[in-house]
């Protein structure tokens, strides 16, 4: 598409959305690309101007970091598209490429370090670039070995009394449990050799189960060459409905010495909208149920689910810990902002935060909240 071409998408005048302190020096809000995906977009959405004005509007508001992965289908096709057309006005240098491998479309995981290498490859040429700020190993949780008492449920204990159970325990950091563990290992070693030759600047993992996350950071952190994880995304785990990240982040930052934390998915995978958890969602019958019910309770004051979902998200980030919100649409991107800058200017902030109670009583008495569903799933 030429310049002259491009649509011309404008912010509401406003302050823009600021850098965080931390090592990536990332922005406030972090443009998710696993909403442009098949899995939650229209083949008509995917192939229109839609995610190019969404591109350009996002960089505009100073949203200038991109979260995709090589399983998100089209997704690094569509921003490698949008950001080379944009060339002009954003150059390479005025934002960051996060991506993922070892899960691919087909579902297949494959950690090789062969795979993983061209992996990396070719999403550098789908995003028309030399170079990636972020490369994480996607799902690991998927290809370790499985170290946990229960598979649902709320997993704080593993910070206390059952670390042990977890795999957490003082002494073991460094323990191989098995060929799983040994695939994350080497798949990360090749992120590490990739990142001298320069292809890669900071590598990480991502993940949904927090202890896993806590004890494959460990794992990496004991093992030769002994440098810890520099970047981790956890999605899921700060939302309205789940606020376990806050309970493990002194963990990772200080005892696993992870670098950067990102907190992602502030709908909890669509789980958190007036739409309802869409048909594949892993939320069980009492997690669903009490959705609907918060989102009507919501309706009924005024005021969306999805909307009180980025708000408390927003809250409860900050600082130095990022939030990758999913956008596909440049009203999604205003209406980001637009929470954004409520939260930051304390507007309506008591019937906010009252809200929020709300919704996170109703997740609590139906015995869901800080819930988490199993990662493998059955």
């Amino acid at each position: 598409m030429a310049s002259t071409d491009l649509p011309d998408e404008r912010p509401v005048p406003g302050p823009l959305v600021p850098k965080l302190s931390g090592p990536l020096a990332l922005p406030r809000i972090v443009f998710g690309g696993g909403a442009l995906s098949p899995q939650y977009q229209t083949d008509e959405l995917l192939k229109s101007d839609s995610p190019l004005r969404t591109v350009q509007l996002a960089l505009r508001y100073g949203i200038n970091a991109f979260d995709t992965s090589a399983y998100y289908g089209p997704s690094e096709v569509l921003l490698g598209e949008a950001l080379f057309a944009l060339k002009d006005e954003f150059p390479r240098s005025s934002y960051q490429l996060m991506t993922k491998c070892g899960r691919f479309e087909t579902n297949e995981f494959n950690y090789t370090p062969s795979t993983i290498r061209d992996s990396v490859k070719r999403s550098l040429q789908r995003l028309k670039t030399d170079y990636l700020d972020v490369v994480h190993l996607h799902d690991v949780e998927f290809v370790c070995e499985e170290v946990t008492p229960r598979r649902t449920g709320n997993h704080t204990s593993a910070l206390g009394d059952e670390k042990e159970a977890y795999g957490l325990g003082e002494g073991e950091e460094g323990k191989v449990r098995g060929e799983g563990d040994r695939k994350i290992l080497e798949a990360f070693a090749e992120l590490r050799k990739m990142q001298e030759e320069g292809l890669i600047r900071h590598v990480g993992i991502t993940g949904f189960p927090l202890y896993t996350l806590l004890r494959l950071a460990l794992l990496i952190l004991h093992n030769p060459p002994y440098k810890p994880v520099e970047v981790m995304l956890s999605y899921s785990n700060l939302s309205l409905q789940s606020s376990t990240l806050l309970a493990f982040a002194p963990e990772l930052l200080n005892r696993a010495k992870v670098g950067q934390l990102l907190a992602a998915s502030p709908f909890s995978m669509g789980l958190l909208t007036d739409a309802g958890p869409p048909a594949w969602h892993p939320a069980s019958p009492e997690l669903r149920a009490a959705t609907i019910k918060s989102a009507m309770e919501c309706q009924a004051r005024g005021r969306l689910l999805a909307d009180l979902a980025t708000g408390y998200c927003v809250r409860h980030t900050g600082g130095s810990v990022p939030l990758v919100v999913g956008l596909s649409k440049p009203e999604e991107v205003h209406e980001c902002v637009r929470v954004w800058r409520e939260i930051e200017a304390q507007e309506n902030d008591e019937e906010r935060v009252g809200q929020e109670e709300m919704v996170r009583e109703i997740f609590r008495e139906a015995g869901v909240l800080d819930w988490a569903w199993a990662s493998p799933g059955p």
